[in-house]
């Protein structure tokens, strides 16, 4: 019995022991691989995050660079500075060496050496072909041709101080034109552009007409492009703004004209050796304008008062146009427009040599229904008309405008 108790108890004893070291012994391995990882798995045995650099999550790593980068860009603005140093050393230079050989050529220049004379200065470089235009383009107006002449005379002298080496400078060439409608200032802004281009102040010599719908825009951003179009298209010649008035409204801060006088006035300071800038318009209106704008005002070194034509000076330019366009006008019918004009200037909107223009194109209209009437209607002559019929206007062309004045309605007048 004692036995029997032994081997149960030995029995048991081994049971517990195998299921135990069971327990604690490891896996098998069911398969053998070279592979880290399976292909078909996730390529990142580390998790999802990827193992490239991505500059982290500082928000001021991308202000990080390689020192090397940082010292090569040091190096290159030392050199430029250096450059520039250097340029500049050079420039001072060359205008000291200038500068003594100008000393040094008055010094030894004699005081009778010839500088030409002024006639010749003003035919050589086509000025007085340019005045004598002006002379005939336009009757009248003595102070305004007075004035182109002082600006012509201080232009040649200028250049004659040049030419023998005196310090020169380029005057301000700004110009304000004030007068009523039909006064010529337009004409006289292209002579002026003609001038400064003969004597080599200005590159071109145009003239570009602007208002305030070519320069300020109608929302915000589209002011500054129209005026700098209009400035691109008048460089190298003369900009003659026309009502410039109405550029600014005093009434409203955020007018957008104020934005266009602003780009004026720095381009009539940087770039005054190439581009002339006209502003025109009536005179108190203008001199209200001078007063909201004084940067304006003290940049126009030459102001012109265009006054009216007189009658008589009406008739002469009439005289002139019918003269431009091959007409012969009777001796009868001078007198006959003379009236005419003295009656249409007591009416208002009155041009000036516009209304001049304006009354010989339907004079002319006139002496074409006249002349059509006799030979297309009636048949004069066979309907052959000679050269002085296709030329003349007479006393009676005038005189259709004379009654229509004189015999019109009080509302009507001022269309006749």
């Amino acid at each position: 019995a004692l036995r029997k108790l032994t081997m149960k108890f030995s029995a048991a004893f081994t049971a517990i022991f195998i299921t135990s070291v069971a327990a604690f012994a490891p896996a098998p391995a069911t398969r053998t691989s070279t592979h880290l990882y399976d292909a078909g798995a996730n390529q990142n045995p580390f998790g999802t995050q990827s193992l490239e650099f991505t500059g982290g999550d500082d928000p001021n790593s991308s202000n990080f660079r390689k020192l090397s980068e940082a010292l090569s860009e040091a190096d290159t603005e030392r050199r430029k500075a250096r450059e520039a140093a250097e340029a500049r050393e050079r420039a001072a230079e060359i205008r000291r060496e200038e500068r003594l050989k100008k000393i040094k050529f008055m010094k030894d220049m004699p005081d009778d050496q010839p500088a030409g004379t002024v006639d010749e200065f003003m035919f050589k470089e086509g000025v007085q072909e340019q005045l004598d235009k002006l002379e005939e383009d336009l009757v009248g107006l003595r102070p305004v041709k007075k004035r182109v002449k002082e600006i012509a005379a201080l232009l040649v002298l200028d250049k004659m101080r040049r030419k023998l080496g005196f310090e020169t400078s380029v005057p301000s060439l700004h110009m304000s034109f004030t007068g009523a409608p039909g006064t010529g200032k337009t004409t006289v802004a292209v002579r002026m552009g003609q001038i400064l281009a003969k004597m080599g102040y200005s590159r071109r010599g145009h003239v570009v007409l602007a208002t305030r719908d070519d320069l300020v825009g109608q929302y915000v951003g589209h002011t500054a492009p129209k005026t700098k179009e209009m400035i691109k298209k008048a460089m190298g010649g003369v900009l003659l703004v026309d009502e410039a008035y109405y550029l600014y409204n005093a009434a409203n801060d955020r007018d957008y004209g104020q934005e266009s006088i602003e780009i004026l006035l720095n381009i009539m300071e940087n770039n005054q050796d190439d581009l002339v800038v006209a502003v025109a318009g009536y005179k108190d209106r203008m001199d209200k304008f001078f007063s909201y704008i004084p940067g304006m005002m003290s940049r126009i070194g030459n102001h012109v008062d265009f006054p009216n034509y007189s009658s008589d000076e009406l008739v002469k330019i009439a005289a002139v146009m019918a003269k431009q366009l091959e007409y012969d006008v009777s001796p009868d019918a001078y007198e006959v427009f003379h009236h005419y004009i003295e009656e249409r200037m007591k009416l208002p909107y009155f041009s000036n040599a516009r209304t001049v223009r304006n009354a010989m194109d339907r004079a002319r209209m006139n002496s074409a229904i006249r002349t059509f009437d006799r030979f297309a209607i009636r048949g004069e002559n066979g309907g052959v008309c000679t050269v002085d019929d296709l030329k003349s206007i007479t006393a009676d062309d005038f005189q259709i405008l004379l009654d229509d004045i004189l015999n019109a309605d009080t509302d009507k007048r001022i269309f006749a």
